[in-house]
């Protein structure tokens, strides 16, 4: 369980003015979608002001910095325990485990029955390993992570590392936000080799049902993807983003930040997606390197090609008609 703080405490360490009686007990930061009666939250964007308006304020001159500086209050603190134990004495295994040489099992894990753990896998304290999956080699599940049924995870992939969260002090120095959620994937997922998949920083990643990842593909925190998506090799996702059902992305495309890809998409191979995808159908495009400037000049010209086109078809047809044929 998470510890409780009083306001003061917190008060102190990052300032600000609020009217919350000093002893106020908070449990802990969420988002301001998910947050409830005793969760601090912050709210650096216009477009959430609507979700903060029932909440009552505390006004701190950078609420990112200031909640990067809380984040430490609740950052997971390993268990210790003899190093020399490959299952931690309050695992939990169900029945036919198959545990590969050199594998570790962490405080509180809960294994279901007939999982399958490869040499040199390890799974973090207080995670959650459905019935039927299998891990191999080298496999990393960090705390708390919980994968559901009949999975497979490939060779030295990572589940549940930081996510790639860091907020700016008054010196331009980097302060790390910890990543105090976790990885929530479902039932018959198979994930490639050498993936990375972040935890989430406040809100879980969730991976779900049927979905399927090749190798070395990259999932940011927070980011949530549907049942039943493909995706396929070197395909990077940038936080905050979810996939609706169905979605399939060619190899090596990247998708960034705080999109929303709706149901039975398909993106190709290579491209790069910056902006949220409304509605089902194929989408593409990249562009070769050139200054940042000139390429958001490209975009903004290639958006209108199709206008630019039909008008340069209407011109060329005019100067084919005969000069007594055009209207005056």
């Amino acid at each position: 369980m998470r510890k409780a703080f009083a306001f003061e405490q917190l008060q102190r360490m990052i300032g600000g003015a609020c009217s919350l009686e000093r002893g106020f007990a908070i449990d802990g930061l969420a988002t301001l979608s998910s947050a409830g009666p005793r969760h601090l939250s912050f709210l650096t964007a216009s477009k959430y002001r609507e979700q903060a308006a029932s909440t009552r304020p505390w006004v701190v001159e950078d609420p990112y910095l200031a909640y990067a500086s809380l984040s430490a209050c609740w950052q997971f603190r390993s268990v210790e325990q003899d190093s020399s134990r490959s299952i931690a004495a309050d695992a939990r295994l169900g029945e036919g485990v198959i545990l590969g040489p050199g594998a570790t099992v962490g405080a509180a894990a809960v294994i279901g029955d007939r999982v399958r753990v490869g040499a040199g896998a390890h799974i973090g304290a207080h995670a959650v390993i459905g019935s039927d999956t299998e891990l191999r080699a080298g496999v990393v599940i960090e705390h708390a992570c919980q994968l559901g049924q009949y999975g497979l995870v490939h060779a030295n992939t990572v589940i549940g590392s930081d996510g790639f969260g860091f907020a700016r002090n008054a010196q331009r120095q980097w302060v790390k936000i910890h990543q105090l959620g976790t990885v929530r994937i479902g039932n018959f997922v198979e994930i490639g080799a050498h993936c990375s998949i972040d935890r989430g920083a406040l809100d879980d990643t969730v991976i779900s049902n049927g979905t399927k990842l090749d190798n070395q593909i990259q999932i940011a925190h927070n980011v949530v993807i549907g049942e039943d998506c493909a995706l396929a090799g070197c395909v990077g996702i940038a936080g905050s983003t979810s996939l609706g059902d169905r979605v399939m992305v060619g190899g090596g495309a990247g998708i960034l930040g705080h999109l929303r890809i709706a149901d039975d998409v398909v993106i190709a191979a290579m491209s790069l997606i910056a902006q949220s995808i409304p509605s089902a159908g194929a989408y593409g495009g990249a562009f070769p390197q050139m200054p940042q400037k000139h390429a958001d000049r490209s975009a903004a010209v290639l958006k209108q090609l199709p206008s630019l086109r039909s008008r340069l078809m209407q011109l060329e047809r005019l100067v084919d008609q005969p000069s007594g044929e055009r209207s005056e």
